[in-house]
């Protein structure tokens, strides 16, 4: 983890492009994902349309100053700014809310039945639906409206616009309302009687105890709607005590020998009735074990059958316990109906005995304060009247034009969501690629991997291009095994016969693939190779040599079969093989470990190279029983497959066996990726063009035809797969 950290502290801008060059298909994912979503909300956002009312103020003559320019393009920007907040504030939005029924219009909108607040219409009409602004340097006043209907932001900014003038009208004219004094002096001598009467009622409502009556409600409403309640509660209790006794006949039916079936049917939260049954259920697995191979006197059966005797009376009491606490339950029900019966009779006899004395007062209280609210309505409305009579009113505001029923929707902007989600997505795919490369902690390069595991790379394998069992005819592909054939054989001793296995820590890194290639390359080469696949639980070689899979190594060790029976010949020119073979359930272990030193020993005269592949060497102990008979073993890493912890692990178990452990072989590397990976990878490349250049010159010769000109591969079999 050192040299991790180091790099982490050391990251520069080359790091930086360096992570987004190997994430890329990560970053253009997560952009690609947050573009559909917002491609997919902003198809299901609901559409706004956008009316636009335009207004010109005028600053009246008794507000300007002395020492100001006395015109009337006069302009002053807190001026303007006040009339801002008042287009804005309660006292024009209100009139409009109550001209247009916007609490019933905006309730459809948002799907809530009845009518809304007009505290919550007016926040949500400032908040959502109305914006003013103005021009710099201007007094004209743009009130735009956004609404889901078209013709209701039209006409909510056209009202805006006529409540606003009438309120600048009736400040222009408030000098002229002098001579309405005398009737609004009337006005408030019947808003105080009407107080007054007010306070009448709720006195009496106070007395009477019919708080939250309706002033206008009569008494024998409120009597009905009580009884009403009371007999829907006893409706409901009915109906539980009914359910409540169905329950507990049903479960009285069912003989007591049967109910142990039924109690996960039941459903019965019970947690000692469900352990119960599964000890009884334990219990009676237990006898029917014993009873197969005990005698009926034998202690154990004895005992067995005691104790699921004794479990089988518990769980029968537990059951007959279940069924009192039913009918419990279903006498507590219908006493409560009984009691809420007598209850609502009494309640009726009340309401018919005293119910109209008791209200009368309250009644007459209330039809005073009706009649007393009428005649103040009707001396506010003379008031109005008068208002308008006597108005002159000035010009200090214009309406220049009138909103109109937008065509097209002004919200969501398609340009705008799109945009906003390309540079979202492109952050959040550039984070999420740098997250996810902080905490790799997987190999970064050839560095790292022979600091931190002390062993030589002996070859790195490029990410293949064509399927796992295709070879490709470029020698740039074949470049990788020749090096990794050529630094094995300087590991190892010369001119000896070499047993070696390939391992790799878990499953899926390409290590069958990779050593099925590298056995062709041996035997292209003139070495004699035996490749065995002891991978017995998941074996992969037989689909890469188009072989049978049978007979094989299992069949061998188990005595089955002799050696010549299992081995294959000319899988390649000298390439022999031996399949994993078809022993049901067979799996290497200690007992098997003379006999594989046996067929070791007497294979060295025949091969030049032993190859095994082996399985996981972390969960899977064939792989420790193979490499403790093998001259050398080989650890096969995948690029940024799995953690070092991981890869450090299972070198410790080749080490803890004393088996040499020669290497590291790289697989399935980018190429391209910037790192020291890339080295090898470009010098293959490099060295691939030249070739292909020479044999664009002409053919060459026999004898000046290297020998891993001589490889040859084979046609590959569709069905086959990666280990």
């Amino acid at each position: 983890m050192a040299a991790s950290s180091t790099s982490k502290e050391q990251a520069s801008l080359a790091d930086f492009l360096q992570v987004l060059r190997l994430r890329k298909a990560l970053v253009v994912l997560i952009l690609a994902l947050v573009l559909v979503t917002t491609l997919v909300v902003t198809a299901f956002l609901p559409r706004w349309y956008l009316a636009t009312t335009k207004i010109r103020v005028e600053k009246p003559e008794s507000e300007v100053k002395l020492f100001q320019t006395q015109t009337s393009s006069y302009y002053d920007p807190y001026f303007l700014q006040d009339q801002f907040r008042i287009i804005q504030s309660e006292k024009i939005i209100y009139p409009v809310i109550e001209n247009l029924q916007l609490n019933t219009r905006l309730a459809a909108t948002l799907g809530v039945s009845g009518a809304l607040p007009n505290a919550i219409t007016f926040h949500y009409l400032i908040e959502k639906m109305l914006r003013v602004e103005s021009p710099r340097g201007s007094s004209l006043i743009e009130i735009n409206v956004f609404a889901q209907d078209a013709n209701l932001a039209a006409l909510i900014a056209n009202e805006i616009a006529r409540v606003y003038s009438e309120d600048r009208i009736a400040l222009a004219t408030s000098g002229q309302r002098e001579g309405m004094g005398q009737l609004k002096q009337e006005l408030q001598a019947q808003e105080r009687i009407v107080t007054a009467q007010r306070d009448v009622v709720e006195k009496l409502r106070k007395d009477l105890n019919i708080s939250g009556v309706d002033l206008n409600a009569r008494y024998s409403d409120m009597e009905i709607e009580t009884l009403r309640q009371m007999q829907n509660s006893l409706i409901a209790l009915s109906v539980d005590a009914i359910g409540r006794k169905t329950r507990w006949e049903r479960f009285k039916s069912i003989p007591i020998e049967e109910r142990i079936s039924l109690v996960n049917s039941e459903l019965i939260q019970d947690s000692n009735i469900q352990n119960l049954l599964q000890a009884y259920l334990v219990a009676d697995q237990t006898l029917t074990k014993l009873t197969g191979r005990l005698g009926e006197a034998h202690p154990e059966l004895i005992a067995a059958t005691e104790n699921r005797v004794k479990i089988r009376e518990q769980l029968d009491a537990l059951l007959r316990g279940y069924e009192s606490s039913l009918e419990i339950t279903y006498n507590e029900a219908e006493a409560r109906v009984a009691e809420l019966r007598k209850q609502l009779g009494q309640a009726k006899v009340a309401q018919i005995l005293s119910a109209r004395d008791r209200m009368r007062p309250f009644e007459e209280a209330a039809q005073k304060l009706d009649d007393e609210t009428r005649l103040q309505t009707t001396l506010k409305l003379t008031l109005r009247q008068r208002e308008i009579d006597f108005q002159v009113p000035k010009k200090t505001i214009e309406i220049l034009n009138t909103a109109e029923s937008a065509r097209r929707p002004s919200k969501p902007s398609w340009a705008l969501n799109l945009g906003f989600a390309a540079v979202f997505g492109l952050i959040l795919g550039v984070g999420v690629a740098v997250l996810m490369e902080y905490f790799d902690t997987s190999f970064r390069n050839v560095a790292d991997v022979e600091t931190r595991l002390k062993l030589p790379v002996l070859g790195v394998i490029p990410l293949a291009r064509t399927p796992a069992d295709h070879a490709d005819p470029d020698p740039a592909a074949q470049e990788p095994f020749r090096v990794l054939h050529t630094n094995l054989n300087l590991a190892l001793k010369p001119g000896q016969s070499s047993a070696l296995v390939l391992f790799s820590a878990g499953p899926g890194e390409g290590k069958s693939t990779t050593l099925h290639r590298l056995t062709r390359m041996m035997a292209a080469v003139g070495e004699r190779v035996l490749l065995i696949d002891s991978d017995l639980r998941r074996p992969t070689q037989h689909y890469l040599a188009h072989r049978p899979k049978e007979p094989g190594l299992s069949d061998l060790l188990i005595g089955a079969k002799s050696l010549d029976d299992v081995v294959q010949h000319g899988v390649a020119p000298g390439l022999d093989f031996i399949p994993s073979g078809g022993a049901a359930g067979f799996s290497l272990s200690l007992l098997y470990v003379n006999r594989l030193r046996e067929l070791i020993a007497g294979l060295r005269g025949r091969y030049d190279k032993i190859i095994f592949d082996s399985p996981p060497i972390i969960g899977v102990s064939d792989a420790s029983v193979l490499a403790s008979v093998a001259d050398g073993a080989v650890l096969l890493i995948q690029h940024r497959r799995n953690p070092q912890s991981m890869v450090m692990r299972a070198q410790q178990i080749v080490e803890a066996i004393k088996t040499p452990l020669l290497g590291v072989v790289l697989n399935q590397v980018p190429t391209g990726t910037g790192e020291d990976y890339g080295y090898y990878t470009h010098n293959y490349s490099y060295y691939s063009e030249g070739g292909k250049k020479s044999r664009r010159a002409g053919p060459p010769s026999a004898a000046a035809a290297g020998p891993g000109d001589r490889l040859e591969l084979n046609e590959p079999d569709p069905r086959t797969r990666r280990t």
